[in-house]
């Protein structure tokens, strides 16, 4: 058990003073009257509560930088034990809660996990990481029914939560309902348009379509909200490499595609004007670089007032700065040939250097509004 001491001295008592005019220990001679004890206790019993309140919180946190170091070091029976132990004595405490259920759930103690975290729903301070947790102990344990009515009731409190769309998505996947996956993705896309997920998703989603447009689209955003990690390196090669040579592989760049979309027609009236000189040079960075410069320059004299795109403004950023052949080394030199990639880092170090230090310092980030895909 932890003591706390207190001193009820002057500064205890800014208003109630034990010297206060108002509420002296004696007045007139007399020892003070009921009604102001009333209100000296009163005072106390405020401040004593504050002051155990805030230990709380500062023992929370305290707990949960403990848990969480032992998460980190993969030692989930320590983070369990001194989560279970805090919330012995702070019961309804949500996030510590949510370190609970989210150590169990490391642990594969989907039970006890469960046990925790199925109360989430039913909290006036539930929160959209508590529905993550629960529905990643409901997937581990294939309870698809309520999984998904749990998605489902989320999304009606949380209506513009990119991480719902995605995981709900992810959920429908499992299931092999891929058109109503990809309608959560796409959901999410509109609603949050700077969560990564959906991207990646939708991408490798489209991918695997007949069409060619949205892959090579919401790869690239992918690549920018998400520049660094695993999935990063997959979506270059496996998604926007490839997907160019999908979409330059038929001279008909037209075929089986939503022309129907606006934004989809214009998007390939531009390619089709480059599609000659990739027949003839193929698909690798220096030609894409090529096509993808004379891509924005006509977009933007054509196209982008109908259809201002942040990825596309981007690009042409990177133009006016030198640095867009920089930036094409790294989002396809890396997947095409990685030596001959490291090769042009080291000939070209001064255009390298430039972009690298403005890639990792850079914020990239998507307005509202700018959805064009057509409705699923």
């Amino acid at each position: 058990m932890r003591y706390v001491s207190f001193s009820f001295g002057l500064s205890v008592f800014p208003t109630f003073g034990l010297y206060s005019p108002t509420f002296n220990l004696f007045q007139n001679g007399n020892h003070l009257s009921l009604s102001s004890m009333k209100h000296l206790l009163l005072a106390a019993g405020l401040l004593f509560a504050a002051h155990i309140g805030h230990s709380q919180e500062a023992d929370g946190k305290t707990v949960q930088e403990t848990a969480k170091n032992y998460i980190r070091q993969g030692d989930y029976s320590n983070a369990i034990l001194v989560l279970n132990r805090a919330l012995q004595s702070n019961s309804d405490n949500l996030e510590l809660q949510k370190d609970l259920a989210f150590a169990y759930y490391l642990n594969r103690d989907y039970v006890h996990g469960l046990e925790v975290a199925k109360t989430f729903p039913e909290r006036k301070d539930v929160d959209v990481q508590s529905f993550q947790i629960l529905g990643m102990i409901y997937k581990a344990i294939e309870e698809v029914k309520d999984c998904e009515r749990m998605y489902k009731a989320a999304l009606k409190k949380f209506p513009n939560s990119g991480t719902l769309y995605n995981e709900y998505g992810e959920m429908l996947w499992s299931k092999k309902e891929y058109t109503d996956a990809i309608k959560q993705w796409e959901k999410g896309i509109e609603t949050d348009p700077n969560y990564s997920g959906n991207y990646y998703n939708a991408a490798k989603y489209y991918f695997f379509t007949t069409d060619k447009v949205w892959a090579l689209v919401y790869g690239e955003v992918f690549v920018n909200l998400e520049s660094y990690s695993k999935r990063t390196a997959e979506i270059k090669s496996n998604v926007l490499l490839d997907g160019y040579k999908k979409l330059f592989t038929d001279a008909n760049l037209y075929k089986d595609q939503d022309t129907k979309n606006d934004f989809v027609k214009a998007y390939l009236e531009e390619m089709k004007a480059q599609s000659s000189f990739i027949g003839t040079n193929g698909v690798t960075a220096e030609t894409l670089s090529a096509i993808r410069t004379k891509f924005v320059l006509n977009w933007f004299s054509k196209n982008a007032s109908r259809f201002p795109y942040r990825l596309f403004e981007y690009h042409q950023q990177l133009l006016k700065a030198g640095m867009f052949d920089a930036y094409n080394q790294w989002v396809f030199g890396t997947a095409n040939n990685l030596p001959a990639y490291e090769n042009w880092t080291k000939t070209h170090q001064e255009e390298y250097s430039k972009f690298d230090y403005f890639q990792h310092n850079r914020v990239f980030k998507l307005p509202g509004g700018q959805y064009y895909q057509t409705s699923k």
